[in-house]
């Protein structure tokens, strides 16, 4: 019995090391005159069950349940304009690619809501066969699969992204600070 606790103690933090090796991402990306970092200082999140509010109003929920259907997925991502699906939470994200979608979409002052995979291997499971991309993050516009850090990034390089948000009726915010600029 001990040595099967020591097992998993040593399985828990061989695991930890290698998702925080693979997950360490220390670049800084630049939109107008605003600077990002992917890494910023974790903060201490107590889990729970219930939705709670974040910054710019995005969410957290949890569904405790391991069984997730195609039906409960479509249910999930339909249930604001933007979902993410995500390692950790937004204000704690638990990779540097979560941790990335989530600045951007700040940046932007787009709101969603975020489904923490790490606290079901089922959900992240589910959600990976649902979409058939393997990583996580995942982003979805008003229900509809955009894909990973690695798209949400590029459609933000290249101004894709401003234009995404506004067909389902978000207005970015670097677009007003923009406009603000002109103006001035």
């Amino acid at each position: 019995m001990f040595a099967n606790r020591l097992l998993k103690s040593t399985s828990k933090s061989f695991n930890m090391i290698r998702t925080i090796r693979l997950c360490y991402c220390p670049n800084v990306y630049r939109s107008s005159s605003i600077l990002v970092s992917i890494l910023e200082p974790f903060r201490a999140y107590p889990n729970s069950n219930q939705s709670i509010r974040f910054f710019a109003n995005e969410t957290i929920t949890s569904n405790k349940s391991d069984d997730y259907n195609d039906e409960m997925l479509t249910n999930m991502i339909k249930n604001d304009k933007i979902v993410v699906f995500m390692k950790g939470v937004p204000d704690a994200p638990k990779c540097g690619f979560s941790n990335a979608v989530v600045q951007i979409l700040r940046m932007h002052g787009a709101s969603f809501e975020a489904h923490n995979v790490l606290e079901s291997d089922n959900l992240r499971k589910a959600i990976k066969d649902f979409t058939s991309w393997p990583t996580i993050p995942q982003i979805f516009f008003d229900g509809e699969f955009i894909g990973g850090c690695d798209i949400l990034l590029e459609k933000h390089q290249n101004g894709e992204l401003i234009d995404d948000l506004k067909k389902i009726g978000i207005k970015s915010k670097i677009l007003t600070q923009h406009e603000g600029d002109q103006n001035e």
